[in-house]
């Protein structure tokens, strides 16, 4: 159940389509779905908008198949996040989907999502190496409605390739920008819009970068104002929160 097919049922019942029994039938029914292994959250896009995503990590490929199940049997759209590449192997042997290696998110729905964002989410990486993060941000916020420019390789080492794209940042609705080592690329952009700007830290360094904790820290500690933070390596929360504020 989503808003969309709550507000196609009451007006159905309102056209006289539908008897006001066999909608309450359909609204009684559970908003979770208990399977041997989990608790299938089937009403989250009616309280979210968004709908159940699965995290691969940690599952079994049958625990996989076992959820997509319950939502595919519920007319959901299916988006699977950090699934490996040999879990991918065996879950699209048995179900039909879009697997994007690099990001490591499976799709397993419409081929077209309709757009529901306002504006466009653009999404700039500083380097080659973060792009897997990056990757997973412009994926999830496409499947989620939303319209999506990304721009690779813009970072801080050579900061006029970033420079040469600002009419695109500025005509952004919302900004995802994704980097490691020092993480001075949302600072950079911040300052160059007047938009909410996303930053993700990737766990991209050398030594000193801790895995992406120094890179988190000098995000957090942004002088620019309009930038807020999510965890390292977060593609999928940056897309998700991008694409509630893109909707408002």
């Amino acid at each position: 159940m989503d808003r969309d097919r709550l507000r196609a049922l009451l007006d159905a019942v309102r056209s006289g389509e539908l008897e006001a029994e066999a909608a309450l039938e359909q609204l009684s029914a559970p908003s979770y779905v208990e399977t041997e292994h989990a608790r299938v959250d089937t009403h989250r896009a009616l309280r979210h908008g968004l709908p159940e995503v699965i995290y691969a990590p940690g599952k079994t490929p049958e625990q996989i198949l076992e959820v997509m199940e319950v939502l595919r049997s519920r007319g959901q759209d299916v988006l699977v996040t950090r699934l490996a590449p040999e879990l991918a192997a065996v879950v699209t042997g048995r179900v039909a989907g879009e697997y994007d290696p690099l990001s490591r998110v499976l799709w397993a729905g419409r081929v077209e999502v309709p757009l529901e964002g306002k504006g466009t989410i653009a999404i700039a990486c500083a380097g080659t190496s973060d792009l897997p993060v990056a990757r997973e941000a412009e994926l999830v916020a496409r499947r989620f409605g939303n319209k999506v420019e990304t721009l690779r390789d813009v970072g801080v080492a050579g900061i006029h390739r970033l420079l040469g794209s600002s009419q695109l940042l500025r005509s952004a609705r919302v900004l995802i920008v994704v980097a490691g080592m020092e993480g001075a690329l949302p600072s950079v952009v911040g300052g160059l819009v007047d938009k909410p700007v996303i930053a993700v830290p990737t766990s991209v360094g050398y030594g000193a970068s801790f895995g992406g904790v120094s890179a988190l820290l000098g995000m957090l500690n942004s002088c620019a104002s309009n930038v807020t933070v999510v965890n390292i390596d977060n593609g999928f929360g940056a897309a998700y929160v991008a694409t509630l504020i893109n909707r408002l």
